[in-house]
């Protein structure tokens, strides 16, 4: 039943794009309190950042051990959740005054279910502490859990592959499969970053093969230097920067 369920929502598989309308946390709040601001925030959350792609399409997957994985939900996927008994909801956009986090927010805590704010990058490298404190979030949180991000696409990508190898014991050369176009990760544009962190690693291991992923993060990893040499290299395109425009 799980697997058609899963089955059932990524039916009607759509490429989430659109530029992303992220609001400095400075801007005022929306106050769901008052008509004019809750109307408001449906409006943030079906057009301003493209629910209406999400209507029929969640990007649901299981990763494994009582993660799931998806896209931005709406108040009405939280209480799907909510009846599915999922415990924990990670968001990796990070909290906003925009109104899809605040309609998320409102429904976790109506719900009963845990909101982690985690932040993460779809195309930007990470600090030592912001990767190696995944491990820490995974241990503490409760289970069933949702990870999600905007397509649920890239940051989703690099925390499964982070949750598959700190929570599940995989190795990093079979987690990363969490980072392909199954789950509409596209590696051609600035969201190729996830990617070569994580090559960077392998070929690293490949001359060092006694080092742990984590022991490489503490000591060799230098996030300035990976990010200078994948720039380096790196070309857009009118795919993956104009029109999926990758939050």
């Amino acid at each position: 039943m799980k697997e058609e369920r899963i089955k059932r929502l990524n039916t009607f598989a759509l490429p989430v794009s659109g530029r992303a309308d992220m609001a400095d946390l400075s801007d005022k709040p929306l106050d769901l309190n008052d008509p004019k601001d809750r109307k408001q925030a449906r409006y943030d959350l079906t057009w301003g950042d493209h629910g209406f792609l999400r209507k029929r399409f969640a990007n649901r997957h299981d990763i494994g051990g009582g993660m799931y994985r998806e896209n931005q939900p709406s108040p009405e996927r939280i209480a799907v959740w909510a009846d599915e008994g999922i415990k924990t909801v990670v968001n990796l956009r990070g909290p906003s005054p925009k109104g899809f986090y605040l309609l998320e927010k409102e429904a976790c805590e109506k719900h009963g279910i845990a909101l982690e704010n985690y932040r993460m990058y779809s195309r930007d490298v990470h600090s030592k502490d912001r990767l190696l404190g995944t491990k820490d979030l995974f241990d503490r949180i409760e289970y069933p859990a949702v990870m999600h991000c905007k397509s649920g696409a890239d940051r989703t990508g690099i925390m499964g592959v982070l949750y598959r190898h700190f929570r599940m014991g995989d190795p990093i050369e079979d987690a990363i499969e969490q980072l392909s176009f199954k789950y509409l990760h596209v590696r051609h544009g600035k969201t190729g970053m996830l990617d070569f962190f994580f090559d960077d690693y392998l070929t690293y291991k490949a001359e060092h093969p006694e080092i742990s992923f984590e022991d490489w993060v503490k000591g060799p990893y230098d996030p300035a230097d990976v990010k200078s040499r994948f720039m380096s290299h790196w070309t857009g395109n009118a795919i993956t920067e104009w029109l999926l425009r990758r939050e």
